[in-house]
């Protein structure tokens, strides 16, 4: 296993942002993966990643509304995404994100 200990802060971050870019084109490319079903296996979605970037644009100080976010993020604006792309989910669905949130 690589010994991240010796990368510097530039290289870490480049290696990041190239990771974040491909997992985000995954993203874009399977749009037949719901964000119900994300959060039910992975316990995130697009929408927590246009949270987390918009987060982190405003902690540079960077005006950037979630909108936005959710647009760098989806590859277009949000409400067209959901228009093409996302199902009504399912009432398994529905049942596995329910029971997720109860302790």
């Amino acid at each position: 296993m690589a010994d991240q200990s010796n990368l510097d802060e530039t290289t870490r971050t480049e290696l990041e942002a190239a990771a974040f870019r491909t997992l985000v084109a995954h993203l874009r490319e399977r749009t037949d993966v719901q964000n119900i079903d994300l959060m039910n296996l992975a316990g995130f979605c697009r929408n927590c990643l246009s949270k987390w970037y918009r987060a982190a644009a405003e902690d540079k100080g960077l005006d950037l509304d979630y909108e936005q976010a959710r647009e760098i993020v989806y590859g277009m604006p949000y409400g067209a995404w959901k228009a093409k792309h996302q199902a009504e989910a399912t009432a398994d669905q529905k049942a596995a994100f329910d029971a997720q949130a109860k302790p």
